[in-house]
């Protein structure tokens, strides 16, 4: 991560931006926490670890920067929460997720299977395409599990 770190570094003095205390916490939770889906909440709390002084504005207009830097990726599940990750360097293709309808768990998924159908619009329709996301909603095997053993788990709205 130290080496994405400095990567990210050089991306925001090559767009004429500092590298001020509170972008570099906020950078440092990012890569800290590459494997989750944080919140904004989340990531304040985290990076007032760091700098107490960080307040929810700074972390907004630090995220929606990473954002336009291409450094981090603005997620919706459904949930009501925007959560972010890290852009590792996957460039062009976000990983999936699986979403549990009754945890709201939020697992990558390992398979990304879409290229032959990417060609193939792109052949057949004339569309260039830069991304896609894909999202699968349905129960984690531990609410399954809960739900064998006859206990209720809530379904989000």
């Amino acid at each position: 991560m130290d080496q994405l770190y400095d990567e990210y570094c050089r991306i925001l003095k090559a767009a004429g931006y500092k590298h001020t205390k509170p972008r570099l916490s906020i950078l440092e939770v990012m890569l800290e926490n590459h494997n989750k889906h944080l919140s904004i909440e989340e990531i304040l709390k985290l990076a007032q670890e760091k700098d107490p002084e960080i307040g929810i504005a700074t972390a907004y207009r630090t995220l929606l920067l990473f954002e336009q830097l291409n450094m981090v990726y603005k997620l919706d599940f459904g949930d009501g929460l925007s959560r972010y990750e890290i852009n590792e360097g996957n460039v062009g293709h976000h990983h999936h997720h699986l979403i549990c309808l009754g945890c709201d768990k939020i697992i990558e998924a390992k398979w990304d299977l879409l290229d032959e159908l990417e060609e193939a619009i792109q052949e057949d329709e004339h569309f260039s395409i830069v991304d896609h996301s894909l999202k699968f909603y349905g129960y984690c095997s531990e609410c399954q599990a809960k739900d064998r053993k006859g206990e209720k788990h809530e379904e989000r709205k």
